[in-house]
């Protein structure tokens, strides 16, 4: 492949992660995937090849950094970060789930920043590069119970536009999907978010509909920059 290129992918444990890989993989591109399970990053690379995985917990910024400095030992350049690790625990704000605010705000945004520090002087070196970030579209509206996890995301844009306009020769990705078949609500622990997120996960994209969003803006010619992509199931009013 021509342009295989080298990318480092955080989240690649399961949902849009997993897909991604398969994706990319598919694509030829080389991956070095990241996630805190590290099993299930290795059932991929036996089923998949084309892949090197590390455990990744992507609010600890010296775990992205041994992600850089694999692909740099390995294979000399990093083209693409793709920060996809994410959580999701919604409630109202009045149940204050403090922990769980924090949680969110260290992976969600923290967790970006890290992946960005890690790469950035990298690809500013080598005068090109893509990071890419998925957002949300709770990125450009706000639900009730989301009030913080659609906060971490409006910062995901935020942090992605201000490094696209401060960078000449790097391509800045945002892409904000809409509902997802996924295990991210499994893991909401107040009953009434739980339940809210029942009707609007009615209707959700196969998690292989962002996957080829990012491959699509992956292998746009290096003077294209999709800056934001946001997909949405065709029956969802979300």
């Amino acid at each position: 492949m021509n342009n295989r290129k080298i990318i480092l992918l955080t989240g690649a444990s399961s949902g849009i992660g997993e897909a991604t890989a398969r994706r990319l993989v598919a694509d030829g591109h080389q991956l070095i995937i990241g996630a805190r399970r590290i099993a299930r990053l290795e059932a991929l690379r036996e089923e998949l090849g084309n892949i090197d995985c590390l455990a990744v917990d992507v609010t600890r910024a010296e775990d992205l950094q041994k992600m850089a400095h694999f692909a740099l030992s390995r294979y000399g350049r990093i083209d693409v970060l793709i920060n996809n690790a994410g959580v999701m625990p919604l409630s109202p704000l009045a149940a204050l789930k403090v922990d769980e605010w924090r949680q969110t705000i260290d992976v969600n945004i923290h967790g970006v920043l890290n992946g960005i520090a890690a790469v950035l002087p990298v690809m500013q070196q080598q005068a090109s590069g893509q990071i890419i970030s998925v957002a949300s579209i709770g990125a450009h509206t706000v639900f009730p119970r989301s009030a913080v996890y659609c906060a971490s995301k409006f910062a995901v844009r935020a942090i992605a536009d201000g490094l696209r306009q401060e960078s000449d020769n790097l391509r800045v990705t945002v892409v904000s999907p809409g509902v997802v078949e996924s295990e991210l609500a499994d893991h909401i622990t107040d009953e009434s978010a739980k339940e809210a997120m029942q009707a609007f996960r009615r209707v959700a994209l196969p998690a292989d509909a962002i996957a080829r969003a990012i491959s699509w803006a992956i292998v746009q010619p290096d003077g294209v920059d999709v800056s934001e992509i946001i997909v949405r199931p065709t029956q969802s009013p979300y």
